[in-house]
């Protein structure tokens, strides 16, 4: 299967790591105790990582692809409602124990778009999400902790990590605020040599490591807190990144009525403080 859903020209290269901004978070939470991979359950070890939330905090998908099951048990046998989304090069994801399906049976999926609601169908104790990574083949899980961290993911919250080469609305993202902060930058989506060069000369400005690596040390510098009423380019950062989770909004740089709905509704289905503004926390949601 072909890989879907990849920005930029087919002539660019893949970022050098695997932190090439393809994969994001797939839900908010915490990690319960026992909910780890490999924890025992019964004659099979647990083949997931448990992330838990309340009942209809919002699922993403944690990569572009396609919906390929989607139903009740169709995996495990023991979490539910849950849904396959089918990756390309034998790669996988699996969400157990959904409330709400939001996306169809054969589906193409966009990364960080809404799938599912959190819940606590099948065998549960509690509302959470249970997500798998399978990579080599449906069947062959990985711990996903470990797969998602490798791709630039703190699973469950936290800042994403993208290294220059990647792709996507994430890098768009940062482009629209290194633009905010003086930085002549194209917003096309491509982490090339201009905007890592650019990249590395704020994070020299600001005292941090000149790497390039756009992660948790540089993302608090680079974001602005933000309020209806602002204007710029970092409010069309924003938009993009609501965007990149189902918002729907037009990139017009001002954050008016509709960008204010679009915040507050982001902050509630992630069980986040609804106030409307755009500030740490919610930037560390979006963009993780």
């Amino acid at each position: 299967m072909s890989l879907v859903g990849l920005a930029g020209p087919a002539a660019r290269a893949f970022a050098a790591t695997l932190k090439d901004a393809r994969w994001c978070n797939p839900a908010l939470g915490y990690f319960p105790s026992g909910g780890h991979y490999g924890a025992p359950r019964g004659s099979y070890p647990h083949a997931g990582q448990d992330i838990t939330n309340s009942v209809g905090t919002a699922v993403y998908a944690a990569a572009a692809g396609t919906v390929v099951r989607r139903g009740t048990d169709v995996l495990t046998g023991r979490t539910g409602y849950g849904l396959v989304i089918a990756h390309g090069n034998g790669q996988y994801t699996y969400y157990g124990h959904l409330n709400v399906f939001r996306v169809a049976l054969n589906a193409t999926v966009a990364a960080g778009q809404r799938i599912a609601d959190m819940g606590a169908t099948g065998n549960v104790t509690g509302p959470h999400l249970h997500f798998e990574t399978h990579s080599g083949g449906l069947g062959s899980t990985v711990d996903p902790v470990a797969f998602m961290a490798a791709r630039g993911v703190d699973l469950g919250g936290g800042w994403s990590r993208i290294d220059p080469g990647a792709n996507g609305e994430t890098v768009k993202v940062i482009q629209y605020l290194m633009k905010q902060h003086g930085y002549a930058l194209e917003t096309d989506g491509y982490y090339g040599p201009v905007s890592s060069d650019a990249v590395k000369r704020f994070q020299a400005s600001r005292g941090l490591v000149a790497d390039g690596q756009v992660g948790p040390a540089t993302w608090p510098k680079l974001v602005y807190t933000l309020r209806q009423g602002s204007s710029g380019s970092h409010v069309r950062a924003l938009q993009v990144a609501l965007n990149k989770r189902s918002a729907g909004l037009v990139v017009d740089g001002a954050f008016g009525s509709v960008t204010y709905t679009a915040v507050r509704n982001f902050q509630s289905v992630n069980r986040l403080l609804v106030d409307g503004e755009a500030g740490p926390v919610t930037w560390e949601a979006l963009v993780g």
